[in-house]
């Protein structure tokens, strides 16, 4: 183009055709390399980045995965607290019934045989005076009170 002729009163130039065509035709030659090398790397510039994004969604998934997991298993532990909360309390409730019957039972028992051993003991006493009332007058010494206080001296009292 300096090498053109300007036209007078116009912003034109009058330019030599075959040097033109020269220019043309290298512009051809050298931009379609050029060009190609442009597509070659947009092309490999999109292979990056749908690696890129096919790798992110991959770890967005397995992280969704192991939250997934995580979550569950924070459920089934906490169901299982809860379990072992109840069995617990279950346990302590029926220990505290078997315990309070077997202290009833015992309670019982221990007020039946009570009974069982006044008696007796009313029994031994009536037996004692009878043998008192038996013996000869001169051995009225031996008082049934003497042998009631011998016979607690050696069993303490149950009341």
């Amino acid at each position: 183009m300096s090498a053109g002729k300007k036209v007078p009163l116009t912003n034109n130039v009058v330019l030599d055709q075959a040097a033109v065509l020269e220019l043309i035709d290298q512009l051809r030659v050298s931009m379609p390399e050029e060009v190609r090398q442009a597509r070659r790397i947009m092309d490999d510039a999109g292979r990056i980045g749908d690696h890129a994004r096919d790798e992110a969604d991959a770890t967005i998934a397995r992280a969704q995965e192991q939250a997934a997991q995580m979550l569950e298993e924070r459920e089934l532990v906490r169901m299982a607290q809860q379990r072992a909360a109840e069995i617990l309390e279950t346990a302590n409730r029926d220990g505290s019934d078997v315990r309070r019957g077997a202290d009833d039972y015992a309670a019982g028992v221990l007020v039946r045989l009570e009974g069982e051993i006044s008696k007796a003991l009313t029994s031994i006493k009536r037996g004692i005076e009878m043998l008192d009332d038996r013996r000869p007058s001169d051995a009225a010494a031996i008082s049934i009170e003497s042998v009631s206080q011998e016979h607690e001296a050696r069993v303490p009292s149950l009341g």
